[in-house]
């Protein structure tokens, strides 16, 4: 089996290039990857298409990557939550993109995409402008929209512990949006609390099959969201 530890967030994010799409994992501060978005400022990479479940707080993680001008359009489904500044105003300035998706419609897209199933029809957003330009069919007298399946060439996920092979467990809900984004990414990058060897996870655990996982690295004290912005810290 290949060892797929890498031994910095620098080194692990080295490839990612200029328009990729990078889906995020995350929802809010639970299960986002701060070290390797940071990892990502510093690498430099722009033109970004960035799927999250929201657009960050404050001026650190995935909020520092925009603010930063690395993202072109945001693919998610809160732009605007309690402490989310830099958004909403580089959006009211036209300087970045936005494609509103429904949560749980933005969960299924993403799990299609990582199951090879290229759309699907949801009565979400039947009614309302989110369907403008979609089209719609009717089953059994109900009405619902065409939604496509999405895929990035990376993600950036977090969890508890992996073992060199790739497998995952995660702490509790930060596994969020992480197994299903696993699956629809060309490579996925996940940071750990951990690394063990191969055999040290309990198997039954595991969420996060190794098969779906290309790189690994240990980040032993992962930065918390809420702290950074409570101490009114910014990347970089």
């Amino acid at each position: 089996m290949i060892d797929k530890s890498i031994a910095t967030p620098e080194a692990a994010v080295t490839d990612i290039f200029d328009g990729a799409t990078v889906l995020i994992g995350g929802f809010g501060e639970a299960g986002s990857p701060i070290e390797l978005i940071h990892a990502l400022i510093d690498q430099g990479a722009s033109g970004l298409t960035v799927v999250n479940n929201n657009t960050g707080s404050g001026e650190v993680g995935l909020a520092a990557l925009i603010k930063a001008g690395r993202v072109a359009k945001m693919i998610c489904s809160y732009p605007r939550t309690a402490n989310s500044t830099v958004f909403p105003e580089l959006y009211s300035s036209g300087r970045i993109e936005l494609e509103l998706v429904p949560q749980g419609t933005l969960a299924e897209r993403i799990r299609a995409g990582g199951a090879g199933v290229p759309a699907f029809y949801t009565a979400t957003s039947v009614g309302t402008p989110l369907e403008e330009g979609k089209e719609r069919r009717t089953f059994d007298g109900r009405h619902y929209v065409l939604e496509h399946g999405l895929t990035g060439d990376f993600a950036l996920i977090k969890c508890q512990a992996a073992d060199t092979h790739g497998n995952l467990v995660y702490n509790k809900t930060a596994r969020n949006f992480s197994p299903v984004m696993a699956m629809a990414a060309e490579t996925t990058i996940a940071q750990a609390s951990q690394v063990l060897a191969p055999g040290q996870l309990d198997p039954e655990s595991v969420v996060t099959p190794g098969i779906f996982v290309d790189r690994v690295v240990a980040v032993t004290h992962p930065a918390y969201e809420s702290e950074l912005v409570a101490q009114g810290m910014s990347y970089p």
